[in-house]
């Protein structure tokens, strides 16, 4: 696990050194262990790779960069690879002489046997940046990036006249001078209305991610030739999409999975430095801690408590670790600590979210262990219908469709109506997204958006003036200025084929789990220099779960059913029993007491990067509606994160 960062078509060499320079010294906590540089390739001027690197394999001999034999094919890699062993065997057989021991140095040899092909060959998470000089094979060197097909790993890059810049961190390219800090407006909507920026933009004007499962192929020296995202990932070309002989019920489809999830966990654990896990109370760590300790008796686990409070779940994970013989450990965290180490949980974002304090904490009671790995349950709610929206996505998108059977004046008269039919104990904001969905169905490309919405179309405009600015489209069908409306377009008609609950699943993981969850996961983790990995985001996992039919996915009444009926006896009752909890702190009283004094100030003067966007009086009346419980602490802690992330990183 790294940081990697580069710098092509500078002017001068040595202005692409001091950049890349920059950059990797900006991401230091992303890989204390060592760093590395490529710098002054003959054949490549302008040219400048960096790395730091977090030792998980290979500890002596993994450094990076890493050469071919013959030193003309170099790699940089930000991950891990789980097959890498199997990709060695098959390598060696072909002829290939490897100089170490990490997975890091399959990617050379992958490449020089199979080029771009070499991405379907690959399993795991990673984000990677290869240079191949080699003269006998290209008339120009080529630097090629990739990115991993659910976006676990990230990766930011920008072009302006100064040259080509890339980065496993958005502040990292800022440290470079890569680009200006500028707020982008179309980004700012995009966090408006989903609490994150949704791939492939970033908060940045002219900073963009290299999407999930995308790939990029710049020819060195010569930067006439744009690069351009393409995608390499395709879900309906897997194995099991093709696979005749598909599960067609529930009962046969937990068959097939069972071995997949142990393969997965069992590929997970590898590394050579110890391994732990995240343990809550929910079903998805459960599943990972009870195939985990199958594999390595005695692995640890931890729970981070919240002694005294209704949300601690110490008790029932305590439960799963008896059961599953892990040795457990138990950090206790209280408010008082919490809030003390708000400022540095929110100078962990790379970019701003209202969701990844709860993960920072998470990580920190890992660090605080011993941790250098640990795996997590993420994605569990996404592959197996764990989230709400499973159940509201469909609810709206009848009342849109119905809704465009009305016409627009009395769409809006009708929708305060709808909206108080709509509300739902303890969701305030349930209204709100129904009322959006009845006066403005065609606003957003997907019902499902709304269901995830923070503040929808209608209210959004109280706050800014948003901009939705579609994506350019090249003759070659190649995105030409990639926007966070086309993403959502195009996740919404890669949907159009698949069963209901298979849509809101690919709707989960391609918007708020790559545009969210992994995100955060990544940033605050790697701030912690710990390295997450996600057991059940396993390509083959993901793949066969994304092939079956919804009848061989759920059952009535039953909650994540598939991953029920497969791992369920090795897991208490108690669990499988009780309820979905979602893992937060207690935002709302805190935003009432202790925390209302701070936001209060960073509402009352505005980061000046923000300034020219907000509308008059919008965060007041927002902070207004939250103490009179009108609308749930989400929506003012948001434009708190927001503030205060502008007002530390788009400082003039």
């Amino acid at each position: 696990m790294c940081g990697i960062c580069g710098v092509a078509f500078a002017p001068r060499n040595s202005e692409a050194v001091s950049r890349a320079r920059r950059m990797a010294a900006a991401m230091r906590h992303r890989g204390p262990d060592e760093e590395g540089f490529l710098e002054n390739a003959t054949r490549a001027p302008g040219l400048a790779l960096g790395v730091r690197r977090l030792s998980i394999i290979d500890l002596a001999g993994g450094s990076q960069p890493i050469w071919n034999e013959t030193r003309d094919v170099a790699v940089i890699f930000n991950g891990e690879l789980y097959n890498y062993r199997d990709l060695r065997e098959r390598l060696l057989m072909c002829g290939h002489r490897f100089a170490t021991q990490a997975d890091t140095e399959v990617l050379v040899h992958a490449w020089e046997e199979w080029g771009e092909d070499s991405l379907n060959e690959l399993r795991g998470m990673f984000a990677f940046a290869l240079l191949d000089l080699r003269e006998r094979y290209a008339t120009t060197p080529i630097l090629f990036l990739a990115r991993d097909p659910l976006g676990i790993k990230p990766l930011y890059y920008t072009q302006n006249a100064d040259g080509f810049a890339f980065a496993s961190e958005v502040r990292a390219l800022l440290a470079g001078g890569a680009a200006p800090k500028r707020l982008s407006q179309d980004a700012l909507t995009a966090y408006l209305l989903f609490g994150s920026v949704s791939e492939p933009v970033t908060l940045l004007e002219g900073i963009f991610s290299l999407a999930p499962g995308h790939r990029m192929l710049l020819y060195l020296p010569d930067r006439r030739r744009t690069p351009r995202a393409r995608p390499w990932w395709d879900p309906e070309r897997s194995p099991a999409a093709r696979d005749p002989r598909k599960p067609r019920n529930l009962s046969s489809a937990a068959k097939r999975l069972r071995p997949l999830l142990e393969d997965a966990v069992r590929a997970h654990l590898v590394a050579d430095v110890p391994v732990g896990l995240f343990l809550s109370s929910g079903l998805d760590s459960g599943a990972i801690a009870a195939l985990a300790a199958r594999e390595q008796a005695g692995i640890q686990s931890f729970t981070l408590t919240f002694p005294g409070t209704a949300f601690d779940e110490a008790a029932l994970a305590r439960a799963i670790a008896a059961r599953c013989g892990t040795k457990h450990t138990e950090v206790p965290l209280h408010g008082d600590a919490v809030l003390a180490r708000m400022e540095e949980a929110l100078g962990a974002l790379d970019q701003p979210t209202m969701d990844a304090v709860n993960t920072y904490f998470v990580s920190w009671a890992a660090k605080k262990v011993g941790l250098k790995v640990a795996l997590s349950g993420l994605g569990g709610d996404e592959l197996f219908a764990g989230y709400q929206t499973f159940v509201d996505a469909p609810r709206l998108s009848r009342l849109a469709h119905g809704a465009r059977f009305v016409p627009a004046a009395l769409r809006k008269i009708l929708a305060p109506l709808i909206g108080a039919l709509a509300v739902r104990k303890n969701s305030p904001d349930a209204g709100g997204k129904a009322a959006a969905a009845w006066a403005y169905p065609d606003a957003l490309p997907h019902p499902y958006y709304f269901a995830r919405a923070l503040f929808p179309p209608g209210k959004l405009e109280r706050i800014i003036e948003p901009r939705f600015r579609p994506s350019s489209i090249g003759a070659d069908g190649v995105t030409l200025e990639p926007t966070w409306l086309g993403w959502l377009e195009r996740t919404a008609n890669e949907t159009r084929k698949l069963e209901r609950w298979a849509a809101i699943s690919w709707l989960e993981m391609r918007t708020y789990m790559a545009s969210t969850l992994l995100r955060d996961t990544d940033s605050v983790s790697m701030a912690q220099s710990l390295e997450v990995r996600v057991p059940l985001l396993d390509a083959p996992v993901v793949e066969f779960a994304g092939a079956l039919p919804d009848r061989a996915r759920c059952s009535a009444g039953v909650q994540k059913a598939l991953l029920v009926e497969a791992v369920g006896d090795l897991l208490p009752q108690e669990i499988l029993a009780q309820k979905k909890r979602t893992f937060t702190l207690p935002w709302e009283e805190w935003l009432r007491g202790p925390l209302r004094g701070r936001v209060e100030a960073s509402f009352a003067e505005p980061a000046p990067s923000l300034v020219p966007y907000l509308r008059a009086g919008g965060i007041r009346t927002v902070w207004s509606a939250f103490l009179a419980g009108k609308t749930s602490w989400s929506r003012p802690w948001s434009l708190y994160v927001l503030n205060e992330w502008c007002r530390q990183h788009l400082a003039a």
